[in-house]
């Protein structure tokens, strides 16, 4: 029997993530339906961290403002070893980073993207859960169960998993998720402390018994609020999951995340402060507890066909250093700007199996190294202290030698395809009397954008040229050229000319691109280029390819080659 497509995407799970990945899909036109089993927020502030680099994807979706406006900042960390105060650590990123790290509960995080979504079009259906799929050449056939209990078969053109730990849609491909779990049992509280320790600054404060290992430990994170913390510390006997012969979960053998049986009462929390906070202090006003376990694990393929999972449907972790629902954004993200370009007909299927490719070995890294931190500690690690600072930012995740990162050209060790493209700041422009960054640049700008960079105007106006004969993405064996419902979409790669410092400004429109001034030198420092040089920067804030403005065409033909048919 036919199928008509009800929608393009399905995405089940409404947290970070699934939200994240309708919010790209749709800022790209692609119709989505988005569906979540529970019939409302939770109240909980599980994932906290919001890493810069998260930050500057936020930024180019024009919601990094609405973000800040709502979280407090993360300065540091205060720790201390058998009462005895150690070296703080001070969470210092280079000048030219955008963004500082934040603390936001996991909450709001969902309702500014929920707010976000909806203002494109897409509510999320709540109390619908997926019950199973089947999948074929042609598209994927889902089952849904509204809140009323009655059945729904959908119709889509693919699927994506953002359905947690548990998930669903990671179950119905079958994929590995190996691992294991921590022995260890936690409690997380959300409360009120009237210590005076300083605003901004996470708390560590552990024991070390006679052997050197950590027989007691309270971390508290700090949430907005006067006093607000989140605070984790280990279980007593008499909340044991162990003890009451439970495991989290729902009996698929994964034992992650928060537990719904027994909650510690704020008399257990403070029994711990008591013993472990630097100054006497009282908790009070507590929202909320649980007792909670982690699972290390990862599925052994991003995805199947045309289905696909995301964030804690593929990877599972410590929460050491707020990577995973980071991660997951991320993830969501990659996979989107993909999906659209084959949706719209823009690229062939083919692009999409780079999802894997890019994002399993960043979620294999990012596994192993909090399951190192959390069982070793956060030096175990052979990192300079700069460099640890900019990994748990997440500004070094990279796809060079990825099958859409084209060949380098220029210094090796300036940003080349598959890196992250730096921000800069200090671009002019004739109208604005005050400079602005590159993010501003790209800010709401949903496809590739090419940046050309040269002294003299003639190289750019040539490039640019070749630019507008060659930057038209081709039809290709896409799913569903033509026709959207959602906003406008670029077509092909957008075409920004970046005047060298010193440069004369040309006469307006001279050039047929926008143009900027490289007033500061700060683009020539961080993007080093050699001589007049053209960059592709991807949906996703990527380099896709580097070279010579004498190259322009052959490079965008080769790039656009590359999301057709990547290696």
């Amino acid at each position: 029997m036919a199928h008509t497509h009800t929608t393009d995407v399905l995405i089940a799970g409404a947290g970070p993530v699934g939200l994240s990945a309708v919010a790209e899909l749709r800022r790209h036109g692609v119709r989505c339906r988005l569906v979540d089993r529970l019939p409302a927020r939770l109240p909980y502030a599980r994932a906290i961290g919001i890493q810069p680099r998260t930050l500057e994807i936020w930024d180019r979706m024009d919601l990094a403002r609405t973000v800040l406006e709502a979280a407090v900042p993360l300065r540091g960390q205060l720790v201390y070893v058998n009462g005895r105060e150690q070296p703080r650590i001070d969470l210092v990123l280079p000048p030219e980073v955008p963004y500082r790290f934040a603390a936001l509960p996991q909450y709001e995080t969902e309702r500014i993207l929920e707010e976000y979504v909806a203002g494109l079009g897409t509510a999320i259906e709540r109390g619908t859960e997926l019950l199973s799929f089947t999948q074929d050449a042609a598209g994927v056939t889902a089952r849904l169960r509204s809140p009323s209990g009655a059945a729904e078969e959908v119709r889509a053109r693919y699927l994506i998993g953002c359905d947690g730990a548990h998930s669903t849609v990671r179950k119905g491909l079958g994929l590995g998720f190996g691992g294991g779990a921590l022995p260890e049992e936690y409690m997380l509280a959300d409360v009120e402390a009237d210590w005076s320790l300083p605003h901004g600054y996470a708390v560590r404060s552990i024991h070390l018994a006679d052997d050197g290992s950590i027989d007691d430990a309270l971390v508290c994170i700090p949430l907005p609020g006067s006093g607000r913390y989140r605070m984790s510390m280990p279980v007593p006997p008499e909340l044991s999951t162990w003890a009451a012969d439970r495991t989290p979960g729902d009996g698929d053998g994964v034992a992650h995340g928060l537990d719904g049986g027994r909650a510690p009462e704020l008399s257990h929390i403070q029994a711990v402060v008591d013993r472990l906070a630097p100054e006497p202090a009282t908790v009070s006003r507590m929202r909320w507890s649980s007792v909670f376990r982690i699972s290390h694990r990862i599925v052994d393929r991003y995805g199947d066909g045309r289905v696909f999972v995301a964030g804690d449907a593929a990877h599972i972790h410590p929460p050491t250093g707020a990577q995973g629902m980071n991660t997951g954004i991320q993830d969501a993200c990659n996979l989107a700007w993909k999906l659209a370009l084959v949706v719209r007909g823009e690229a062939g299927p083919a692009l999409l199996a780079g999802y894997d490719a890019e994002r399993r070995p960043v979620g294999e890294e990012v596994v192993g190294r909090t399951l190192r931190h959390a069982t070793q500690g956060i030096y175990a690690d052979a990192d300079t202290p700069p460099t640890r600072m900019l990994r748990e930012a997440q500004l070094l995740v990279g796809y060079r030698g990825g099958p859409l990162a084209g060949n380098p050209y220029g210094p090796a060790d300036a940003p080349q395809p598959g890196d992250r493209a730096p921000d800069c700041a200090g671009l002019t422009t004739p109208v604005a009397a005050y400079p602005l960054r590159l993010l501003d640049v790209l800010r709401g700008r949903t496809g590739h954008v090419l940046l050309l960079y040269a002294a003299d105007t003639t190289d750019l106006a040539e490039a640019a040229d070749a630019a507008g004969i060659s930057g038209v993405v081709p039809q290709v064996s896409g799913d569903r050229p033509g026709t959207s419902d959602g906003p406008e979409t670029e077509t092909g790669p957008q075409t920004i000319a970046v005047l060298a410092r010193g440069a004369a400004s040309t006469a307006p429109g001279t050039l047929t691109v926008p143009e900027y001034g490289d007033a500061a030198g700060e683009f020539a420092r961080l993007y080093r280029p050699d001589g007049p040089t053209g960059f592709v920067v991807r949906p996703d804030g990527y380099l896709g390819a580097r070279f010579p403005l004498t190259h322009t065409a052959a490079a965008l033909s080769a790039y656009l080659t590359a999301l057709s048919t990547p290696a």
